[in-house]
């Protein structure tokens, strides 16, 4: 089942359960309300959820105001918004597509950066399910921002907070 989410309009919590999509809807105004919104938005997540499918695909934006602190340091006469926090809005999404449950990065492989993003830039994430099970799941993640791709991942393995961690019992 695909529900794509209007972009206007009150923003209710999230719907899941088993076989159903998670689903938000309407631009989420700050980072507090992202959090509490918009599964694993915040700081570094995402503004807003566009669509989702879970076990399959999901999609979403996020907005990158000028005034991040990170953008005094990283870099003061051409700030850049660090790859790692553009890595955890892509996490974030995938957690969204994994489905309800408590998901947890895993592994990253073929993390590729190909254009800065800066302040001002509107980021579109999307992410694909290649492999979906009760513990374990894999996506692909494309950034894209003015019309182009500024990083991908191969690979963002999570596993769910239930399975059990190496050396644990």
């Amino acid at each position: 089942m695909t529900t794509t989410v209007p972009t206007a309009g009150p923003t209710p919590n999230p719907v899941s359960g088993a076989g159903s999509t998670t689903v938000t809807t309407g631009p989420v105004a700050g980072a507090e309300s992202a959090a509490a919104a918009v599964p694993g938005g915040g700081p570094g997540g995402f503004d807003r959820l566009l669509e989702a499918v879970v076990g399959e695909r999901a999609a979403a934006v996020r907005n990158v105001p000028a005034t991040l602190t990170c953008f005094t340091d990283h870099f003061p006469r051409h700030p850049v918004l660090p790859g790692v926090l553009l890595l955890e809005s892509m996490a974030a999404l995938a957690r969204t597509a994994a489905g309800p449950g408590t998901w947890r990065l895993a592994a990253v492989r073929g993390v590729r950066f190909k254009h800065f993003v800066g302040p001002g830039d509107q980021v579109h994430l999307t992410v694909e399910v290649s492999a979906h099970g009760p513990h374990r799941t894999e996506c692909r993640a494309t950034a894209r921002a003015g019309g182009r791709v500024v990083a991908t991942a191969r690979v963002l393995a999570l596993v769910s907070d239930e399975t059990t961690r190496e050396g644990t019992a």
